[in-house]
């Protein structure tokens, strides 16, 4: 399937936007953990929380994931501690992105977890018992998935978990959320520095309500910076989010955009970006360590409007959906800009190629190259979007909510 999508005359009004995927994920885990009676409000419609969702409620013991690699770490974490006989698979990709790390820690703590296939990869068979815990090293530079994965057991432990990280600790924000989480769901927990400690106690049985989700959010502000005068309003957004992608708002004031908070709601607007970006021509630097999720937004959109860059901590793009430095670089080409990538960092310094006459643009089973290109329609009047469905990973909604801002969306 492709998408023809082109751009409206105005961009103005209100914008749904889903529920955060990265506190659904976390707060379903914590649920089950706490054997939780209440209800859980606003939970994502996205395909990952809906796989492990379904996952958690059912009887069976074998699992396909698909290409959700949250569900795929939380889970092989969750199992190792629930006692009985399970098998973890999922797509070609999910057999191809590495979960080593984290079965070694866990084996480190009384797992008892094999690989079905190749070695340090799913699928897998998991032995679930009683887990001892006690004191494991990990290193923090590869995914914070799986330290939100271990620590969301830790609890449940013998001896509870101390967790002493090593190497450059990517996506912070994302381990203070599931850490905020927990101690909302009444477990205590000492990170300092280097070492996390949480000791064996009992989740609380509590009901919770996921706010909406500033990754998707992203996507509007791109929206936002390359139509050049626009204004609209993102429900259920707010400045002291739990989500490290809420930093997306003080990144597009570099692009002149404006974020005003209201309650329940930011409105975007963009009538200083012209004067803006006429005085940021040079490189705009940035560390996306702990923000690797909005990277492929940033990129496009700097392309899009000539200003030259240099990103630093996307280590871990190399392992997502599929590897997305690549992906830029190959997709942005057909666009008519040469990217230069190593393996954590990626660069635009002003240098074009001639650009493809009809681009099409492949979204390699990613969500978010789907969402981070539709934009581009706004520069050049129109783009075409091959396999438009992968936005269901996280946004089911977006194509809908494109057509209510006034794009055309044409199907091939």
């Amino acid at each position: 399937m492709i998408y023809t999508i082109q751009p409206p005359r105005n961009i103005e009004g209100t914008v749904g936007l889903p529920a955060s995927k990265s506190i659904s994920n976390r707060v379903l885990i914590l649920n089950a953990l706490s054997k939780s009676p209440y209800p859980l409000a606003n939970l994502s419609d996205s395909d990952d929380t809906k796989v492990l969702q379904k996952a958690l409620a059912s009887n069976v013991s074998d699992f396909d994931i698909g290409a959700a690699g949250t569900s795929m770490r939380f889970l092989t974490a969750y199992l190792s501690q629930l006692n009985g006989n399970w098998t973890l698979t999922g797509t070609e990709r999910m057999k191809n992105r590495p979960v080593k790390i984290l079965v070694e820690a866990l084996r480190e703590i009384g797992g008892e977890i094999a690989y079905i296939d190749k070695e340090g990869f799913p699928p897998l068979h998991i032995q679930g018992k009683n887990l001892e815990g006690g004191s494991i090293q990990l290193d923090g530079s590869v995914s914070s998935q799986y330290i939100s994965a271990l620590m969301m057991i830790a609890p449940c432990l013998e001896q509870g978990l101390c967790i002493r990280l090593t190497g450059n600790i990517v996506s912070k924000p994302y381990i203070k959320m599931t850490l905020r989480l927990m101690q909302i769901f009444g477990i205590e927990t000492f990170w300092d520095g280097e070492n996390i400690r949480i000791a064996p106690q009992n989740y609380r049985p509590l009901p919770f309500r996921v706010e909406n989700d500033w990754s998707a959010a992203s996507y509007w502000y791109e929206m936002v910076l390359l139509f050049g005068t626009a204004k609209i309003e993102l429900i259920g957004l707010a400045n002291n989010s739990l989500q490290g992608d809420a930093k997306i708002s003080e990144i597009y004031e570099n692009f002149g955009i404006k974020t005003e908070f209201h309650p329940g709601k930011i409105v975007l607007s963009n009538c200083a970006a012209i004067t803006t970006l006429t005085t940021i021509r040079d490189t705009l630097l940035y560390d996306f360590t702990n923000e690797p999720d909005i990277a492929q937004t940033l990129a496009v959109s700097c392309c899009l409007s000539d200003i030259p860059f240099r990103f630093t901590g996307l280590q871990s793009l190399r392992i997502k959906e599929t590897d997305r430095i690549l992906a830029l670089q190959t997709e942005l080409k057909k666009l008519g800009y040469v990217v230069k990538a190593g393996n954590a960092e990626m660069e635009w310094v002003g240098e074009r190629c001639k650009p493809d006459s009809e681009p099409l643009i492949f979204t390699y089973e990613d969500h978010r190259m789907a969402m981070a290109f539709a934009p581009v329609c706004l520069k050049t009047g129109k783009i075409r979007i091959k396999d438009p469905q992968v936005v269901s990973k996280s946004y089911p909604g977006f194509w809908d909510e494109l057509k209510k801002a006034g794009f055309s969306i044409i199907e091939n």
